[in-house]
């Protein structure tokens, strides 16, 4: 939505995968990961006088399961509000399709706009600007955002979009996988979510600089990164498993909400 007007919503349900459910924010008191989308429930909650929250994002998942699987459960629960954010994992796989990932989040949105709910897009950042490796996709995800930005016009969506984001460049925002917020992250997520719906002003934009790490310090985490994060998941691919095998989503049901205290 270009006007970015906010509204009192009183319901909101948010789908997606990993970057939604949370991974890898700090614990809840339930023992999963809070993430931005928690807490950006938790601000809308503050607005009104009763608010319900669901979040049925499970790591790993495709733009087509998010749409296949995820919507059809927001549209029973008749939302004002929902958050779709699908689409790297997509670009992650060999196999990558645009035109198949780009349909898959347009059937989802247009459901989910035709059941009466607002939309929250995301257009994801740049992943040249941190990492060699996950630059080569690169190409794919900017076609992929454009395709978002034109969802969005076309069905009156809000956007959030972290392309060229500077702020996002960071180490203190990422975990050590470097494909996952660290909880600064998630805080800073949360705030690009609210201003994009009109809630928060872009103060975000503005972080504190930090020193880079020195050379050889960058080196072992590179060798950290490799062996810890980069061999198992290929190996997860190669078996044909996801991250997400045998999870189920943290809040399921559409649950009233009280509002930070």
């Amino acid at each position: 939505m270009i006007s970015q007007q906010a509204k009192p919503w009183r319901s909101f349900v948010a789908l997606g995968d990993s970057f939604t459910e949370g991974l890898v924010d700090d614990v809840g008191p339930d023992g999963r990961y809070i993430g931005w989308a928690d807490r950006v429930a938790g601000a809308l909650a503050s607005r009104v006088p009763a608010f319900s929250y669901a979040n049925l994002a499970i790591r790993g998942r495709l733009a087509r399961q998010v749409t296949d699987e995820q919507v059809p459960l927001a549209l029973a629960m008749r939302p004002e509000l929902v958050s779709f954010a699908a689409g790297v994992n997509d670009a992650l796989r060999r196999n990558y399709d645009l035109h198949h990932s780009a349909t898959a989040v347009e059937d989802g949105v247009k459901a989910l706009r035709a059941g009466g709910a607002d939309v929250l897009l995301y257009a994801f950042g740049d992943p040249a600007r941190r990492s060699m490796l996950m630059g080569r996709i690169r190409g794919r995800l900017a076609d992929y955002n454009s395709a978002m930005r034109a969802i969005a016009t076309e069905y009156d969506c809000y956007l959030v979009n972290f392309w060229g984001v500077a702020a996002f460049d960071q180490d203190e925002y990422w975990d050590s996988d470097r494909l996952h917020l660290s909880p600064e992250g998630h805080q800073l997520a949360t705030q690009c979510a609210l201003q994009a719906l009109g809630v928060a002003n872009a103060s975000w934009r503005t972080p504190t600089a930090i020193e880079p790490d020195p050379v050889l310090r960058r080196a072992v985490g590179h060798a950290r990164w490799f062996h810890g994060h980069l061999t198992p998941w290929v190996t997860r691919r190669l078996r044909g498993e996801s991250s997400g095998d045998g999870i189920v989503a943290k809040r399921p049901q559409l649950l009233p909400l009280e509002a930070p205290k």
